[in-house]
């Protein structure tokens, strides 16, 4: 019997899927803000129990383990990454400050800009200019570079950015710096634009780099400390970490990228309801993900997990590194309600782990989300919460209540919590909407894929705002992220700066180009244990028409195996010229024959075929009543009645539960609300469609 465990830390629960052979089994512990690997261990430790072996036994037999984690995240929500300055072409101090005029809500005069992680009195200029052909218009002042490099020394940074003019060309200057960056601050960890994000625009780049500077000590101790407590508890094989890309790779691939981990939890989620979706015959999917202290919103179109790479916003900073498009707000099972001159509000901030919401007993005393529902009678006390881990109480809720939202509202305690029943709801709707309708998505057109602990609560009154007839609740869905994490592949997706107009460009040069990222890429597939032959290579080149600001990605080759460049030739040139023309009309509506495309830099995208669970399909079992275990008073937003409560375990293949009611699983409540039926499929995956 062998394994692979997928791992999912949230703010709240961390979450872990276990995969042996064909059967899964789920596990949940409470996250340790403290020190995030201690949840991991302890997770790890529940499920060698579960096995009937020690730890070190248990970890022999694990063939991967694939991490993905919100620290990068966490990071910038609570601006506590490491104190960062930036060195950069002398006249462009204040680039990231003019961020090109974004403003998120261009309509609110009020909306201050982001607090700024690298501060203008450490963000310092170096006399040096490099042209956008590479060539040296003013050398290096190393003297300069030095001074300014004590500077930032002064300052106590712990961190530097360096982003010079054009650097992703003609990198010497770069490389230079950080020498002396090296030699003056040894202990100081050091991102280099050319090789964070090697292509313009310069604000993407710069910006990219400095939030890169920001995260990664914290990103790269965590992972550290990990394997080694891995290592020390018998796991001798790579860890595995979740990229915002949507594919896997190992610690020491991105300890110099440590900023493509951002996201890389809900980025989890997303690639596993992509393949989830195609196993239920829904390809346009949308995926919802409420935890214990975020909601997650992506657009899956097609059964391909959406990733962008260049003008992503996250946590209001630019990152321009490839990214899983997922919207996020604070609205989770911790969200904590409040009220503000006189109108209630449900988060952003959470009460987290430590101390949680009141209904835990950890000592927290303000309302939340998770405290609201137990008072709505969609969770409850008398039965085990998050797989048996503890119960809720009821003990202070009430009162907590009615301190900080009945009070102040004037109205009684059950009526506070639905309110914060319906605003948190409205908060998540509006998101949803952000995603689809914003972008010209029409939400009833899609198929609502709910998961996390709380996503199944809210999932089929969310539809039924949204206009979306079909939801569906994996029996994962607690764990769904740790899952997907266990469906994406081993993958390198980079690329290399190289501006020439298309029909002129350089053959030689593109293959060289080609050659040094494969070459790249081969190095870490072979260190994580991966052979040559498996590794499958998309060849890609930028381009876009003269003048415009953006490139589209346009597929040049695919080949499995060995490295062979021979495809690089004056007819591969111009069928790319070709094919860019077709994607451009396929994206934009309209098309220019007339201009001649510009090749703005070369790209390979690499992964491997890794094992993956795979998703059943399909209803053989007869359809039949599911009988409920107990009735219970509840509020499914029609008033207060006696609710049948059903028990998931129970529930078989072909079991209907008709609305209103409540499904209580292992480590999740599926409300099926008034008008709504669900059935459970051959594979025990829930699916709830309309009755009226």
């Amino acid at each position: 019997m062998t394994y692979r465990v997928g791992i999912d830390i949230g703010g709240t629960f961390t979450d872990f899927a276990l995969l042996k052979d064909d059967s899964l089994v789920l596990e949940k512990t409470l996250s340790t803000p403290e020190d995030r690997s201690l949840a991991v261990l302890e997770g790890l430790e529940k499920l060698a129990a579960r096995e009937a072996l020690s730890l070190g036994d248990f970890l022999d037999k694990v063939e991967a383990i694939v991490h993905g984690t919100t620290i990068a995240d966490n990071t910038l929500i609570e601006m506590n990454g490491a104190v960062t300055g930036l060195l950069t072409t002398e006249g462009f101090r204040d680039e990231l400050e003019l961020r090109r005029g974004y403003k998120e809500d261009i309509w609110d005069v009020r909306l201050l800009p982001p607090k700024p992680i690298a501060p203008r009195r450490r963000r310092l200029t170096v006399p040096e200019r490099i042209l956008a052909d590479g060539s040296v218009r003013t050398a290096l002042d190393e003297e300069a570079a030095r001074k300014a490099v004590r500077r930032l020394k002064k300052q106590g940074v712990e961190s530097v950015a360096i982003s010079f003019l054009f650097s992703f060309v003609n990198p010497a200057h770069e490389k230079r710096v950080a020498e002396i960056v090296a030699e003056e601050m040894p202990e100081a960890q050091i991102s280099i634009s050319h090789q964070v994000l090697p292509r313009a625009p310069e604000f993407e780049r710069t910006s990219t780099t400095v939030v890169n500077a920001y995260v990664g000590p914290r990103v790269t101790a965590y992972l550290d400390q990990l394997v080694e407590r891995l290592d020390a508890a018998g796991y001798s094989r790579e860890l595995l970490v979740m990229q915002s890309s949507g594919g896997v790779m190992t610690r020491e691939y991105l300890r110099g990228s440590p900023i493509r981990i951002l996201a890389s939890g809900p980025a989890g989620g997303v690639v596993g309801g992509a393949n989830f979706g195609v196993a239920k015959g829904a390809e346009d999917v949308l995926c919802v993900d409420m935890g214990g202290t975020s909601y997650d919103v992506a657009v899956v179109r097609g059964g391909t997990a959406p990733a962008e790479t260049s003008w992503n916003w996250h946590h209001r900073y630019m990152v321009a590194v490839p990214m899983v498009k997922v919207e996020t707000v604070g609205a989770g099972g911790g969200s904590i309600c409040h009220v503000v001159s006189g109108a209630l509000e449900v988060g952003p901030e959470s009460a987290g782990a430590d101390p949680g919401p009141v209904c835990y007993g950890g000592g927290g005393d303000r309302p939340t989300v998770t405290d609201a529902n137990l008072i709505l009678g969609l969770l409850s006390d008398d039965s085990e919460f998050a797989g048996g881990s503890f119960r809720l109480t009821r003990k202070g809720v009430d009162e907590a209540f009615e301190k900080y939202v009945a009070g102040p509202l004037g109205c009684s305690v059950e009526q506070a919590a639905f309110d914060s029943w319906r605003v948190v709801n409205a908060n998540m709707t509006q998101a949803v909407r952000r995603s689809t309708a914003g972008k010209g998505i029409d939400p009833r057109d899609l198929t609502l894929l709910a998961y996390g602990g709380n996503g199944p609560v809210f999932a089929g009154i969310q539809a039924q705002d949204l206009g979306i007839s079909r939801v569906l609740v994996p029996k994962a869905s607690p764990t769904f992220s740790a899952l997907g994490a266990l469906t994406a592949q081993p993958s390198i997706d980079e690329e290399r700066s190289y501006i020439s107009e298309a029909g002129s460009a350089d053959i030689a040069r593109l293959r060289e180009l080609w050659e040094e990222l494969d070459v790249n890429a081969e190095k870490f597939f072979l260190s994580a244990g991966y052979d040559r032959k498996d590794i499958t290579a998309r060849y890609q080149l930028n381009l876009r028409y003269p003048g415009q600001n953006w490139s589209l990605t346009v597929d040049v080759k695919t080949a499995k195996g060995a490295r062979d460049l021979s495809f690089v030739s004056e007819a591969m040139r111009a069928n790319a010229i070709d094919r860019f023309h077709s994607n451009h009309e396929n994206e934009y509506g309209h098309r220019r024959e007339d201009e001649r495309p510009e090749i703005t830099g070369v790209r390979l995208a690499t992964s491997v075929e890794s094992p993956k669970p795979t998703f059943g399909a399909g209803f053989s079992a007869k359809q039949r009543e599911a009988t409920p275990v107990k009735l219970r008073r509840a509020n499914l937003g029609d008033g207060y009645a006696n609710t049948n409560i059903f028990s998931g375990p129970e529930l078989e293949p072909g079991h209907v539960v008709t609305g209103p009611a409540i499904i209580e699983e292992t480590f999740t409540t599926l409300v099926v609300y008034p008008g709504w039926r669900a059935i459970l499929d051959d594979a025990g995956d829930y699916e709830i469609t309309r009755t009226s």
